[in-house]
């Protein structure tokens, strides 16, 4: 059973989710606050963060950057349609997914079993030969799920490394935005404009100047590519 923490303000909401939840056997922990989210999740196994944007104490993206301190595990931010800032932000320092609110269950429930294929995927040890991908100064291994840049391993979200191993996987190969979201997401090209954002994130971590990238590049009007 996996436990999904809900973390929102209003409680008619946390309240909503939990029986949407629990109807397909998740076990569910709610916080009201940032701050109450933090202890919960320092002390319980959590498999999922479904987390609002505007709350007291400390806010969704605060939160947001102190739980992608100490963990990959998938958060999706829950946020108004008129916050389109507060959402691009939130992807920006960690999130992997958004919903708007009012949301439907049935999206709610996608979303969240979706995200959680993908940690589980992201997370079962291979017990076959490492897969190691080298380009230039960057290099992948499927087994462990590094990414190392010049020899040095930084920190990617399973979202990042499955962009950056499908696009390294085909060097030079341009996709588009909604190809690298149907392949990664496993899902119709429902927020596109996601792949952007984690485009972003991606250069930041392996471009010496991600605004002059070496490797990850746009092909525009087309989409991006893995220059080899």
């Amino acid at each position: 059973m996996y436990n999904i923490l809900v973390v929102d303000d209003e409680k008619e909401i946390t309240d909503a989710i939990e029986i949407y939840l629990k109807n397909q056997n998740y076990h569910v922990f709610k916080a009201y606050d940032g701050e109450e989210a933090l202890e919960i999740f320092a002390r319980e196994e959590i498999h999922l963060v479904l987390i609002d944007i505007m709350m007291p104490k400390l806010d969704g993206t605060s939160a947001t950057i102190k739980i992608r301190e100490k963990s990959t595990v998938p958060i999706i931010i829950l946020s108004a349609k008129s916050e389109d800032m507060d959402k691009i932000w939130g992807l920006n320092v960690g999130a992997d997914d958004y919903i708007t609110k009012p949301f439907n269950p049935l999206e709610l429930l996608a979303r969240v079993n979706s995200n959680l294929r993908r940690y589980t995927s992201y997370s079962k040890v291979k017990e076959t030969k490492e897969n190691l991908i080298k380009i230039g100064g960057i290099e992948l291994k499927d087994e462990s799920k590094e990414v190392l840049v010049d020899g040095e391993v930084v920190k990617t979200t399973p979202l990042e490394y499955k962009i950056l191993y499908l696009l390294m996987s085909n060097p030079n190969k341009v996709f588009s935005i909604e190809e690298i979201y149907e392949k990664v997401w496993k899902e119709p090209a429902y927020n596109p404009d996601t792949v952007t954002v984690h485009i972003r994130r991606i250069r930041e971590k392996i471009e010496i100047n991600p605004k002059e990238p070496k490797y990850l590049k746009v092909v525009w009007g087309i989409g991006y590519k893995f220059e080899q």
